[in-house]
């Protein structure tokens, strides 16, 4: 099983305004949003398939606890609610559906994936696809 476990730091970044325009947020709020999470801090525990996971920014933090295979509550990076599943799609990438719980809005996803010594985390919204490369801190 691999081990998601520790501290990350963002080394990367790719499309994240662009992700946010998809999701209807408003040119100012993306703005500050694009810099706020230019330099995220992400804190994953895993004991086998139970995740929690909490991503720091100095505006927000998130947290979400999770099973693979079990559905659970969560938000997209907008901000609204939704029930996620996350499964494995191979060895080393969970991939998470979310289904919103009101309104209607671009279907999200997101996966996490261990390459090496990086962690590669993939946010949809339809057709656009924000990459971002972590490494361990």
């Amino acid at each position: 099983m691999p081990n998601f476990e520790g501290n990350w730091k963002m080394k990367s970044s790719l499309n994240f305004e662009e992700l946010l325009k998809a999701l209807g947020v408003n040119p100012m709020l993306r703005k500050m949003a694009v810099a706020a999470a230019s330099k995220p801090h992400l804190e994953i525990q895993q004991n086998g398939e139970r995740f929690h996971i909490r991503t720091s920014t100095p505006i927000r933090t998130t947290e979400i606890h999770f099973t693979i295979g079990e559905e659970f509550d969560e938000e997209t990076v907008d901000g609204r609610k939704c029930k996620s599943l996350a499964t494995w799609e191979t060895e080393n990438k969970i991939y998470c559906r979310q289904t919103l719980l009101s309104s209607n809005g671009p279907k999200t996803f997101w996966s996490r994936e261990l390459k090496g010594d990086e962690l590669e985390l993939i946010l949809g919204a339809d057709d656009v696809v924000c990459t971002r490369i972590y490494v361990r801190a």
